[in-house]
């Protein structure tokens, strides 16, 4: 255990070179100019440590019976011509989707498709459609409140998950977002003092949609219209224009596998790049094959950004959508696409920005407590165990350098309780040493030689060490996985520091000690 050839004296001085120099850019001023890579793996701060914002977004949930609403009547329209029942008269005016059945000795078949399409929801397996016959031909589809209330629920969580993905696109700002109540999510992300620019990009729905244009768009502004149109807004039309189209989407948004900020390759404006899946691209390139010299229109969130001419067949599942942005607003774009569209509007009815003082208060009193407590416990281990205490203090610098270059390069966000989690993994790698030094002085007491105590010190040592800290393991994992926020930002550093800990303790001091016994050659240790 004690031999340590020269490549493993390389590659453990190499570690922890490696993990000061990431560890500089986070410990030094930020007044101070370092090279760009340096910049780059600084530790963001949390928003109890440097402050940010906070949104309470509340959703507006008759929008979810309403798409339920839509979703079944496709979905009706669709298994009643796959079964070859024809149906007419369809409404939703009511709230309810009806429809009549043209030939009355279908209508059982058909109420039996239609409860074919419904679900059992909650404990009570109670249907979230009610669905009966009326007037003898006529199916009523009534949405039960058991269903609307998974629905919410299920589209909270979902509009949860949406955020995190746009907020958190690169994985490292750890922003807290909880569901509030039935219908209300709360988001607070560190750092970004401009909430102004976070609504932008979490407020909106991103409900992207390309539809055909009506072929007479006189009568159809007028009103006069064929059944399956609507009018929509028309932003580059000027101010009031407006425009008719298809009711009935060719593909929509929920298709897109892949969305960035590019420009035009005409007139180099920002533009977003999009990518169909397998099924959005099949659909486009089928419409457009249809549809040559007609004009489509391309509809975020209910108003025509632009209508194109349709010049060829657009086969390769790729588009451009292009209208008055700006990089900015075409990278939020891009980002709210790739992230995937809100399952329901979300407006913010609380809003507040969190400045940096406070923060700096916790800053300053929770480095002069873990500054405080590392000397103490330097100065215990130095008094106690001598020359072992010292490659104890130098491990303890290390791992502490380390766990800060190992944030900074994942440029990971560092809480309150992430300072926590920092002090305690302190404490694991002092608990590692003690366990080892005091092995070490008890095969001395049995009688053992220098080099058989070192020995059966760290061999032994080392089995208690790795059991103990892999149930320290599992505790951060589960925390990690079932946590959120500042939770998580504790149970990241705890394994980042356990591993360092482990790593200073069993193989940096280790090396130390075989270095100096194999140049000192001692006849007996004082430890």
């Amino acid at each position: 255990m004690l031999y340590f050839p020269r490549w493993k004296v390389f590659g453990i001085t190499l570690l922890c070179v490696l993990g000061v120099l990431l560890a500089v850019p986070s410990v030094v001023p930020p007044s101070v100019e370092l090279p760009r890579w340096a910049e780059a793996v600084r530790i963001n701060l949390g928003l109890d440590l440097a402050g940010g914002s906070h949104l309470l977004m509340e959703a507006e949930t008759p929008d979810v019976a309403r798409q339920r609403l839509d979703g079944m009547e496709d979905l009706i329209r669709r298994e009643m011509r796959r079964n070859d029942i024809a149906i007419g008269d369809l409404s939703t005016q009511t709230g309810d989707l009806s429809f009549t059945v043209r030939n009355p000795v279908q209508a059982s078949e058909a109420a039996r498709f239609a409860r074919n399409q419904t679900v059992n929801v909650g404990f009570s397996g109670s249907p979230d459609w009610d669905v009966r016959i009326e007037g003898g031909n006529r199916i009523v589809m009534h949405q039960t409140q058991a269903g609307i209330d998974a629905a919410i629920d299920t589209a909270m969580n979902s509009a949860r998950d949406v955020i995190n993905r746009r907020i958190n696109f690169s994985g490292t700002l750890e922003p807290t977002i909880i569901r509030q109540g039935a219908n209300r999510i709360s988001v607070q992300v560190p750092g970004v003092q401009d909430p102004e620019a976070l609504k932008r990009l979490i407020g909106r729905t991103v409900r992207l949609e390309f539809k055909l244009l009506v072929d007479n768009q006189e009568e159809a502004l007028a009103g006069r219209g064929p059944v399956g149109t609507q009018v929509l807004p028309y932003a580059e039309g000027g101010p009031g224009a407006r425009i008719a189209v298809q009711r009935r989407a060719m593909v929509t948004g929920d298709r897109i596998t892949d969305a960035r900020q590019t420009f035009d390759d005409q007139s180099g404006i920002p533009a977003v790049s999009i990518r169909f899946d397998t099924n959005g691209s099949q659909a486009f390139a089928r419409v457009t094959q249809a549809n040559v010299g007609k004009r489509f229109a391309i509809i975020l969130d209910n108003v025509v950004l632009s209508a194109p001419n349709i010049r060829e067949p657009i086969l390769g599942g790729n588009a451009q959508i292009s209208g008055s942005f700006t990089v900015q607003t075409a990278n939020e774009l891009a980002v709210s696409l790739s992230a995937g569209r809100l399952p329901v509007e979300l407006h913010v009815v609380e809003e507040r920005t969190v400045g940096p003082d406070l923060g700096r208060d916790s800053i300053v009193k929770g480095t002069i407590a873990s500054v405080v407590a590392t000397f103490a416990v330097i100065l215990f281990m130095l008094v106690t165990y001598g020359r072992f205490g010292v490659y104890t203090t130098i491990g303890l610098i290390l791992n502490g350098l380390m766990i800060i270059g190992i944030m900074g390069f994942f440029n990971a966000t560092l809480t309150l309780p992430g300072i926590a989690g920092f002090v305690l993994t302190i404490g694991a790698a002092v608990d590692a040493n003690v366990l080892i030094n005091e092995r070490i002085r008890e095969e001395q007491r049995k009688g053992k030689k220098v080099m058989d105590a070192l020995e059966l010190g760290y061999t032994e040592a080392s089995t208690a060490i790795f059991d103990a800290n892999i149930t320290n393991v599992i505790a951060a994992v589960l925390m990690y996985y079932f946590g959120s926020g500042p939770i998580r930002g504790f149970a990241v550093v705890l394994m980042i520091g356990i591993v360092t800990s482990v790593f200073t303790a069993v193989n940096v001091t280790r090396m130390l000690v075989a270095l100096w016994v194999r140049r000192a050659r001692p006849k007996e240790l004082h430890i």
